[in-house]
């Protein structure tokens, strides 16, 4: 980034309103009264007298005339924190400092408890009560003098937390086995251990009238490009809701188009995903409260590739990848291909196999749209069954439901036994798709294509899939073509589209993330490792 750029980036954010935790000093805010006694009725009453919310007064020593009141929400601050760096600090330790003139001067007393009293490393100075509730409703601490009308916060935030666990949604055999959890701070911190370069810059926002979520996002300055970067501020600060409780509700409001089945905003729970996403120029954004990190901009080939395509060799991972796109097109197609064969096209089967077909649906009394649509309704409820069982039976459920209502609907007349097959190689394949919102994607599209083959045949199908084709085309993530590099086509970005070279030889970004470092590693005939002689 040069300096005209870099001057540019400083001036706008000079120039944008100056907020604290989202919350606009700008505008007209309610003042702290300069009473002790007010401020706490003020704040009881406003709060509703909570419980959890706990008032502490007292005074500096004997001597002093002036009351002093410590307010903190009890569950989400340090006790240890506050008794020992603040109530300890303020009511014993500073009685055997001889600062009495300190402490009964009005002009000094501020600046007495900013340098002498308060070993906390963040402490800030407020004068409103809307910060004032944000921040102690955060779970920091809130220290009120009689007689002045700014008060003391002490960063106390200390709530129970799940500890780091193995990634349930996207296990891998070979990687590391971190993910995310629910607390913002430790997610930072996960990608901060990732990568160590200054230029990770992590902003943070408050978003949501009510639950004022924590909301941040990450990026490697001069790395990410500052137009996407500055699209997903936009979008993030054009939200206006009471509540935030998940990252689907911010992933509904910044996707670019809302009538789509296909995910355009990438979500992931392993930190070395997201690590990989900012190291291309992409965007994460963090949401406090869900161990799931959002990843723009998300292109399609993203959804079908996997962490741990790049901790094996590349062979490997080259050949795990065609299988996933093999099993997608398996999950997609297999059931509107068999109706469409069965009932339009029987010259296409070879004789034999159309005698097996005819044999096993003699008595069936349903043409093979309407068993196509039995056997799959019944295995996607299975399989939300399965998913909403308590885990310890909920895979057990799933696979004998499975398999004694596929024999017992066999027995009984009503599905002929390659449905049953048919029906089971689609559900395996959608197993493989690595991502479960690309997965959910095809389950939908999948009756389409079962209704168009039934009515057309084959060319209901093709008519069905040249219609997909123009809709991932017109898709778009953060103003980035969804279908990037195979349309528009990249060669240079093939390298680590369906197929995976090997690292050594991928020493350019990808072109449309990565224009501020095209560069990645050193010249690759350096970089090639050398034959034995």
């Amino acid at each position: 980034m040069n300096n005209r750029s870099l001057i540019s980036k400083l001036l706008k954010k000079k120039n944008k309103k100056r907020t604290v935790n989202n919350i606009d000093l700008s505008k007209e805010q309610t003042a702290l009264k300069s009473k002790l006694s007010d401020n706490l009725e003020y704040m009881k009453t406003t709060l509703g007298e909570s419980s959890d919310i706990i008032f502490r007064e007292f005074r500096l020593s004997d001597s002093a005339k002036t009351k002093l009141a410590v307010v903190h929400t009890d569950g989400l601050s340090d006790r240890d924190t506050i008794q020992e760096q603040i109530l300890k600090t303020l009511m014993v330790d500073i009685r055997k400092l001889n600062f009495e003139s300190e402490i009964n001067s009005k002009k000094k007393l501020l600046e007495f408890i900013n340098n002498y009293a308060l070993p906390g490393s963040d402490v800030k100075e407020i004068e409103h009560y809307e910060l004032l509730y944000n921040l102690l409703l955060s779970g920091d601490t809130i220290i009120l003098i009689d007689g002045y009308k700014q008060a003391f916060v002490v960063s106390t935030r200390a709530w129970s937390d799940r500890g780091i666990t193995a990634p349930d949604s996207q296990t891998v055999v070979r990687g590391p086995k971190d993910s995310f959890t629910e607390t913002l701070r430790t997610n930072t911190s996960l990608l901060r251990r990732k990568i160590k370069d200054p230029n990770l810059w992590i902003e943070t926002t408050q978003i949501g009238r009510k639950t004022k979520t924590d909301v941040s996002i990450a990026y490697i300055n001069g790395v990410a490009d500052e137009k996407i970067v500055e699209e997903v501020r936009e979008r993030l600060e054009r939200i206006d809701i009471d509540g935030i409780l998940e990252g689907g509700y911010i992933e509904e409001f910044i996707q670019d188009k809302t009538f789509t089945p296909f995910p355009t905003v990438y979500n992931s729970e392993r930190p070395d995903a997201i690590a990989a996403g900012l190291l291309e120029g992409r965007v994460a954004i963090i949401v406090d409260g869900t161990p799931f990190v959002l990843l723009v901009p998300a292109l399609f080939i993203h959804f079908l590739q996997s962490a741990e395509d790049y901790f094996q060799r590349f062979d490997i991972s080259t050949l795990s990848r065609i299988l996933r796109y093999i099993a997608f097109f398996l999950a997609l197609l297999t059931p509107s291909l068999y109706i469409a064969i069965t009932t339009f096209h029987q010259e296409m089967i070879p004789t034999t196999l159309l005698v097996s077909i005819a044999a096993q649906r003699d008595g069936v009394p349903f043409p093979a749209l309407v068993e196509a649509l039995i056997m799959e309704l019944t295995f996607e409820i299975l399989r939300e069954a399965g998913i909403r069982m308590p885990r310890s039976i909920g895979a057990a459920i799933s696979i004998v439901g499975a398999l004694v209502l596929g024999e017992a609907a066999v027995q009984a007349g009503i599905v002929s036994p390659v449905m049953v097959i048919v029906v089971s190689i689609t559900a395996i394949s959608s197993f493989v798709i690595p991502s479960y919102n690309m997965a959910n994607s095809v389950r939908i599209l999948r009756f389409g294509f079962m209704l168009a083959s039934a009515t057309f045949g084959l060319y209901g199908m093709a008519m069905c899939f040249i219609a997909l084709l123009i809709h991932l085309c017109s898709l778009r993530s953060f103003s980035v073509p969804y279908m990037i590099p195979l349309a528009p086509f990249n060669t240079s970005d093939q390298k680590d589209a369906i197929l995976r070279f090997p690292i050594w030889s991928r020493w350019k970004s990808p072109r449309i993330l990565g224009r501020n470092n095209s560069i990645r590693q050193q010249n690759p005939s350096k970089a090639k490792p050398e034959p034995n002689k």
